[in-house]
Parts: structure tokens; sequence; C-alpha cells
């Protein structure tokens, strides 16, 4: 009696776990709960038909009460393993979220586990790719506007040291001057237009513009800063090239690209008889 016992509540121990290891590798969490309802409720159900009639042949209670031990517990730790397996990406996708709410913006989900979790996984990578894209182009920003407002405070310094020096008069840089302050505000206000950039709103206004005209004025608010480093600045325009641009920002790229070629290093080459340097830059910008 006692090994026929035996026998019924290792078979349905055998049962219930296969069952929900099986229940574990479905996707979909909503079927996995569905199985395991019908295992919790299905289990029991086929024990106690089992043991009933094990018992109606045998005239004893020990088969019905080990199998309903049996049972129960591969019942309970069916619910474990599949609830388990439901909760442990939850947590870290949890963990994860966490981490992106405390500035981690690299914080990645797992993309694992039922089919629901692995999308809502998924979703939130995405949503945490782009809010770092997003501040990675916020601080490309304001490294942007530093450069740009260093650039005209370093041809109004250079201005007023040559004045100061006796080098120049300040007659020669008037009209340079009143350029790099009108650069300065325009700078200024571009800032305001930050609120625009980040709302996807970025509005150029285009028109008719003489290359030349843009180069010579690049060349003229340049001309002090390339005198104090003791280099000939000067622009040789082939023709009157109108562009369809936006001038202020065309303005803007040319100021940045020669303020870095302007920076060291430097190449010294001959052409004929006399020595011409050429601006090169290791970095970034132009040359």
């Amino acid at each position: 009696m006692i090994e026929l016992a035996l026998i019924v509540a290792a078979s349905t121990l055998a049962a219930g776990l296969a069952g929900s290891f099986a229940l574990r590798l479905v996707p979909s969490v909503s079927t996995r709960l569905a199985g395991l309802s019908l295992l919790a409720v299905g289990l029991p159900l086929a024990a106690v038909l089992l043991s009933g009639a094990v018992m109606f042949e045998m005239g004893s209670d020990v088969v019905i009460l080990a199998v309903a031990a049996a049972s129960s517990t591969v019942a309970i730790a069916a619910a474990l393993l599949v609830g388990r397996s439901i909760t442990a990406p939850v947590d870290r996708l949890r963990a994860a979220s966490g981490a992106l709410a405390s500035g981690d913006l690299s914080a990645r989900a797992p993309e694992q586990g039922p089919t629901e979790i692995a999308e809502l996984g998924a979703a939130f990578n995405g949503m945490a790719a782009r809010l770092e894209e997003l501040f990675d182009a916020r601080r490309e920003l304001v490294a942007w506007a530093s450069h740009d407002l260093r650039t005209p405070l370093a041809a109004i310094r250079a201005m007023m040291e040559a004045v100061e020096d006796g080098v120049a008069k300040p007659e020669q840089y008037t009209q340079e001057l009143a350029e790099q302050v009108r650069t300065l505000g325009a700078l200024v206000d571009d800032l305001f237009e930050l609120a625009r950039i980040d709302a996807g709103v970025l509005t150029l206004e285009l028109e008719d513009a003489s290359l030349g005209r843009l180069v010579d004025s690049c060349v003229r608010g340049l001309q002090a800063e390339a005198q104090a480093r003791r280099i000939t600045l000067e622009a040789r325009v082939g023709g009157d090239a109108i562009a369809w641009c936006a001038p202020d920002q065309v303005e803007r790229v040319l100021l940045n690209l020669v303020t870095n070629a302007l920076a060291p290093s430097h190449a010294l080459r001959r052409r004929g008889g006399g020595c011409c340097q050429r601006a090169t830059t290791g970095g970034h910008g132009g040359g």
C-alpha cells in the first residue's frame, strides 16, 4: 500500500514539475498564467479522482493522502517557478528604470522573459537611447555656443591689445569692432532660440548672399587676432559668387573654421622668394 502511494505521489509530482517547466518556456504572460491555473486546478482534481479510484478498490485512505500532499506541493512549486519567471525580468526592468532616473543614461533593460515584458524592455531601451541622444545634443549645443561666443571675444581682445600697445589706432578697428559686437548680439539672440530648437523647429532665413562679402567680413573680423599671432590673413575670392543660404549662419561657420586654423600648430613652406605660412588644425574644425 505504501509503495503504491509513493508511486502515485511520485508520478503526480513528476507530472506537475514537467508542466511547470513547460510553462516557463511559453513566451506569453497570459498563456503562462492560464496554464498555471489549469495546472493548479487540474492536477489536484486528477489526483483526487485517481486516489478515489484506488481507495475504492483497496479500501485505504493512505493513497489519497499521499496524492493530495504531492499535488499540493507541485501546485505550490509550479506557482513559485512560473511566478519567478515573470517577476525576475520585471525586477531587472525596475532596476534599469531606477538607474535611469538617478542619471545613468546608459542604463538598459534586458529584452528577455515573456513576450509582453520583453517588448516593454525594448520600448524602455528605445526611450533611454533617445534621452541619451537628446542630452548629448544639448551638451554639443552648449559647447557650440561657448565656442561661438569665444570667437568674437577673442577678436575684440586682440584689437584692444593692439590699440593699447600702440600697434594700431582705434580708428582702424572701428568697423571691425562694430561687426564683432553685432556678431555677439546675434549669438545672444540665437541662445533665445534654444527652446525652438528643442521643439524641433529651426527656421533659417534664406536669401541670396555674396560669398565674397561673407569671406571678406570674416577676414576683417579676425585680422587683429591674426596679426597678434604674426600671421598674414588675406582673402582671395574669384568673381562675385552668389549663394542661396542663411548668411549669418554661413559667416559663423567661416569664423569658426578660420579661428581654428589660426590656432597652433603651424607649418611653413617656401613659395618663390618668400615664406608662406599655412595654418592647420589637428583636432576639431577645418584648416
